[in-house]
């Protein structure tokens, strides 16, 4: 199966392939295949493209995906493991620096009105080939905020490859469809800075098995959380286990009927690893960008790439030109 990449073009090769009405080049346009945005959609468009609604929210403190308030599933919540989310991983100022310098450089047009910028390696997913090609490196502004990752536990030994540059507006309706990384390449951890302004990551599932839900009540001051519920707190350098031994009568629903919102506040630093990355399919809704939002994404090698792996010498090639900090956009 092809993957996309989070919040990059890997998608693009996949959607040529498909084909399909929608997509269709407009002045400043890169949609293509079965892709659209409102530069190409034109005044027949009666409505956006299907959007999905979410039933449950992510919570940070507790781990948990929570049943919203006015769902079907409100009182019912199941842990959600393989999601870290860190507040104000960087500052105003040096949020402002940031993207002052990414526009400097050319946002070439992308896929779903966005607009993108590249660092890194050459790649053909389909037939699995990879080389330097142009790549010269990870921008000189990045060194900086890879240097603050290693505060975060679950970001250890993390050494980016990639980095990709996405630009969201909601005068183009910027978004992107529900997919997978690719992970032959692409290692288990994925790792986004949100910038700008909030957002909202949508979590699916496509697998034909189910999910079992907990009842969640309050008790005193406080709200009870299923057993073994996986905490990865918000603050770098901590995480831990949260869990309440009580007896309450589960609740079992198709994958396929549950959709989580996973809230990504402005200048926030988001994981994705174990079930988040390889089970639950991300999206960006159109209806979710409110004004422009810049995404900085990072990805490490995968295990093919790296100490032992098959290829091995090509992956410590490519560290080395990322890790130079030298880059311009491929």
């Amino acid at each position: 199966m092809m993957m996309a990449g989070m919040e990059e073009e890997e998608e693009e090769e996949e959607e040529e392939a498909a084909g399909g009405g929608g997509g269709g080049e407009g002045p400043g346009c890169g949609c293509k295949g079965i892709r659209s945005c409102l530069l190409c959609e034109g005044p027949a468009q009666a409505a956006p493209p299907p959007q999905g609604e979410d039933n449950f929210t992510y919570c940070p403190a507790t781990g948990l995906a929570k049943g919203n308030e006015h769902s079907e599933f409100a009182g019912w919540a199941f842990p959600f493991p393989g999601v870290f989310l860190t507040e104000e991983f960087v500052t105003e100022e040096e949020e402002a620096e940031m993207v002052e310098l990414m526009d400097r450089d050319e946002w070439k047009p992308s896929q779903s009105g966005r607009k993108k910028q590249d660092y890194g390696p050459k790649v053909n997913f389909k037939k699995q080939r990879l080389k330097a090609g142009g790549f010269t490196g990870l921008p000189s502004f990045s060194k900086k905020i890879v240097t603050q990752m290693k505060a975060c536990s679950v970001l250890g030994g993390f050494l980016p490859v990639e980095q990709c540059n996405l630009d969201y507006r909601p005068e183009r309706g910027s978004a992107i469809d529900p997919h997978f990384d690719d992970w032959w390449l692409w290692g288990e951890r994925l790792v986004s800075l949100n910038l700008l302004s909030n957002t909202v990551l949508s979590m699916s599932c496509d697998s034909e098995d189910s999910i079992q839900l907990f009842p969640t009540f309050s008790k005193e001051n406080g709200e009870l959380s299923p057993p073994g519920s996986l905490t990865e707190t918000s603050a770098c350098k901590s995480s831990n286990k949260q869990g309440t031994d009580y007896v309450l009568s589960p609740r079992l629903v198709p994958s396929k009927e549950v959709t989580v919102a996973i809230h990504l506040p402005r200048r926030s630093l988001v994981v994705l690893h174990g079930d988040a990355r390889y089970r639950w399919k991300h999206a960006i809704y159109r209806k979710h960008i409110e004004r422009r939002r810049v995404c900085i994404t990072f990805r490490e090698l995968s295990a093919e790439f790296s100490a032992g792996g098959r290829h091995e010498e090509l992956g410590k090639e490519l560290l080395e030109i990322a890790l130079s900090f030298q880059g311009t956009p491929v």
